[in-house]
């Protein structure tokens, strides 16, 4: 006998009972349970039931099927709920190519947003197969698995459309390789901290303007970053060793940070730092925040004052990437599962190098070479990216009892 289906899809007020309810009429009968989804929104169910069943269109093994879509009928009635019913062939679901992932992130999402996005979807030829909300505040953030797309085609166009809609929108393939372990690195002037050290340190040195003009010019790609970071130290010279504790205190880590990183740790991810600046900051934040790799680079201190010079092989942006790639190793990590995030133009070496590149309020050349691009000032949205909602962050963190 050919196999017939009946989809059930039931919508109403969201209450205990319901699924069990239907599933309890269900078992009176001669069918297997095909396929099952259901979704509250603002306390409002949808639950769809596809069951299976031997027979012709009307009628199924041992009884008519129409008993059953009376029964089901009259559950509905019961609960207060619409119901909608469907009959059809039983046909294998063929796996479709291409399964992604597409994050949207915004402060707020407008509907055109949305429209765009599944607009370009659809004219890449792909199929929304799902859509779920990862995070309702302090961003909203909406992730839609996708099926039949080429990766690297629909990430320039969703690219685009993001920039055009001012929103962000990620895109990474679906699959065993996003749940695997993780080893993220981070720069951290501007990304993980806010503002640059090496200002802070100018500020104390009576030099910060010039600094801070140089700096500017490093991150745009303008200058070396070598030459740009001899040029800032010299000029702090005959600093006293004791400003690093100064300092140490200045420091402002950007939102999200600490959540960003406890929850990662939570889920045995590494978590690795990267800086231009110094480890006589860098450190500090290492120790603060539990972090398992660092590099930095070191000023040179002799009787307790700077000598404006740096001690050792400066972090350059070569350098950054050889960190993470020294950092994979020994966290035995693929370079494939590993996510760089950063915001100058010294971080391209080491975003191209990682398995997902982060772009985190970037500069224009920063955000045009990244995988993703992230413009909320929330460092904890990078989480989303990853398929983790805030539900699941704050019931961690209740459990823990973790200060929000």
């Amino acid at each position: 006998m050919d196999q017939r289906t009946l989809l059930i899809t039931l919508t109403g007020p969201d209450r205990p009972g319901v699924t069990s309810r239907l599933f309890s009429v269900l078992s009176g009968f001669p069918v297997t349970v095909a396929d099952i989804e259901q979704v509250v929104i603002r306390g409002r169910l949808t639950l769809g039931v596809l069951v299976a069943y031997s027979g012709g269109p009307s009628t199924g093994t041992g009884g008519t099927i129409g008993a059953l879509w009376t029964a089901a009928e009259r559950v509905a009635e019961d609960l207060g709920m619409e119901i909608d019913l469907a009959t059809g062939s039983m046909t294998k679901e063929k796996r479709r190519r291409g399964r992604l992932s597409v994050s949207v992130l915004g402060a707020a999402l407008p509907p055109a947003a949305i429209g765009g996005i599944a607009g370009r979807i659809a004219a890449a030829g792909a199929n929304i197969d799902r859509i779920e909300r990862l995070a309702q505040w302090p961003v909203t953030c909406i992730e839609l698995s996708v099926s039949g797309a080429d990766p690297d085609a629909l990430r320039v166009e969703l690219a685009a459309e993001a920039a055009a809609q001012q929103v962000d929108v990620a895109v990474q393939r679906s699959g065993l390789s996003r749940r695997a372990k993780r080893l993220i690195v981070m720069d951290v002037d501007s990304t993980l901290i806010q503002g640059e050290v090496i200002e802070l340190l100018a500020a104390h040195a009576g030099c910060l303007d010039e600094v801070a003009k140089v700096t500017e010019e490093a991150m745009r790609g303008e200058l070396d970053f070598a030459e740009s970071l001899r040029r800032r130290v010299k000029l702090l010279a005959g600093l006293p060793e004791e400003t690093f504790r100064k300092v140490r205190d200045e420091v402002v880590l950007t939102p999200g940070a600490r959540t960003l990183v406890r929850t990662l740790k939570r889920l045995d991810y590494k978590f690795a730092i990267v800086s231009g600046g110094f480890t006589q900051i860098t450190d500090a934040l290492v120790h603060d925040l539990g972090i398992d790799y660092s590099a930095a680079n070191t000023l040179e201190v002799v009787d307790g004052k700077l000598t404006g010079g740096v001690v050792g092989e400066i972090v350059d942006r070569p350098g950054k990437a050889r960190a993470l790639e020294r950092f994979a190793r020994e966290a035995m990590v693929p370079i494939s599962q590993t996510v760089a995030i950063g915001d100058g133009a010294n971080d391209l070496d080491m975003i191209a190098a990682a398995g997902l590149g982060v772009a985190f309020n970037a500069k224009p050349v920063v955000r045009q070479a990244a995988d993703t691009a992230v413009n909320t000032p929330y460092l904890d949205s990078i989480l989303y990216l990853l398929g983790i909602s805030r539900d699941e962050i704050e019931a961690a963190d209740a459990e823990d009892q973790t200060p929000a």
